[in-house]
């Protein structure tokens, strides 16, 4: 019977069985672990590769969260120009009818300062909502993970990825709120404010606090499923690639040569994370801009084709800052010595469960 059920558990990752032993007649059910292997190896192994924390500790969490701050706050100020080209084509696409008309327009218009308008909102929010992305997201990975014991914990892998994700990002987007409210209004709105010390005041004046939080349920619309893809994916895909890429284990590939793996397991996330999170990226850009608009509202006069301009924009944009992004955290945990989980393997013990081992 195991037999049967050992591929469906290696090939689904949604896959949870609640198999029951049958031991002297008797069926018991299984119990979950007590902690996670993962932890548990990497706090062993910690001594000899002289981490400079342990795995799951108050340092661990703040120095991820530093490395979130990094990877997000450099990355989506760099790409501030496609950004506004991208939000402007979405908002107004009569005058602003594709990426290259889009920068000839703008540079013609404000010149080419015009191009970094927004960049301080950018820097702001998005630093601030890698904090709570990156941290979160390790926080809740390892809360899940214990929850559910080690063997559930690699069986539901894929799950934990998407729920630890989800939890993250629905706190990061709270931060971000504000700061994305503002780089909307002084991207998208000529001649309402050219700088954040302008734009906030104005803001609060017309709308008050509402103003900044009035896109924040069509940012957990967009943010949420781009982060559950972001990680997920991302996770899956770096252990795809050590398993049938890469010809040799993690352990034995140099710190460049996973650097170099988790940049392309970055942007083949980032493809995904495009697509999945683009309409309601649309629905965001209008919304900021209008006053009095609801996200149910935008959406109806937007359309089905209205939602997906700027697409080929924002592939070209999220793919690169995604695996910028993953490189850049990863880069930081190397740099720090943080542990770096492997990608999981299926515990002894379940492989015993499953008739697996000899």
């Amino acid at each position: 019977m195991f037999s049967s059920i050992a591929p469906l558990a290696r090939l689904n990752p949604f896959y949870a069985p609640h198999f029951q032993l049958v031991q002297d007649g008797v069926r018991k059910r299984t119990e979950p672990a007590e902690a996670p292997t993962t932890r548990r190896s990497l706090a062993a192994a910690s001594a000899v590769e002289e981490y400079s924390c342990e795995y799951g500790s108050l340092k661990f969490y703040a120095l991820c969260g530093f490395g979130g701050v990094l990877s997000c706050g450099l990355t989506h100020t760099a790409v501030v120009p496609l950004d506004l080209v991208k939000c402007r084509m979405q908002v107004d696409p009569q005058k602003y009818k594709s990426i290259f008309n889009g920068f000839s327009v703008t540079v013609k218009e404000d010149g080419v300062r015009g191009l970094a308008k927004g960049w301080a909102p950018t820097f702001i929010g998005y630093s601030l909502q890698g904090l709570c992305k990156f941290g979160f997201y390790e926080v809740f990975k390892i809360l899940y993970g214990n929850m559910l014991g080690e063997e559930n914990a690699y069986l539901w892998r894929t799950s934990l990825y998407l729920a630890a994700s989800a939890s993250a990002e629905f706190f990061a987007d709270i931060a971000l709120a504000p700061m994305e409210a503002a780089k909307v209004r002084i991207q998208t709105q000529p001649g309402y404010a050219n700088t954040l010390r302008q734009a906030v005041p104005k803001m609060f004046g017309e709308e008050g606090i509402w103003a900044f939080y009035k896109g924040v349920a069509p940012l957990w619309m967009r943010q949420i499923p781009y982060t559950m893809m972001k990680f997920a994916c991302f996770e899956r895909t770096v252990e795809a690639l050590y398993k049938y890429v890469v010809p040799k284990p993690r352990s034995e590939c140099s710190k460049p040569e996973q650097l170099v793996v988790t940049f392309i397991a970055g942007y083949i996330a980032g493809v995904f994370c495009a697509i999945v999170s683009h309409p309601a990226d649309s629905v965001v850009s209008v919304l900021n801009k209008e006053k009095g608009s609801s996200a149910s509202q935008v959406l109806m006069r937007l359309g089905f084709r209205g939602v997906w301009k700027g697409l080929f924009a924002r592939i070209i944009m999220i793919g690169t800052l995604t695996a910028l992004q993953w490189f850049i955290y990863d880069s930081v945990k190397v740099y720090f010595r943080l542990p770096r989980p492997p990608p999981p393997e299926m515990p002894e013990s379940l492989k015993k469960k499953l008739g697996l081992t000899e």
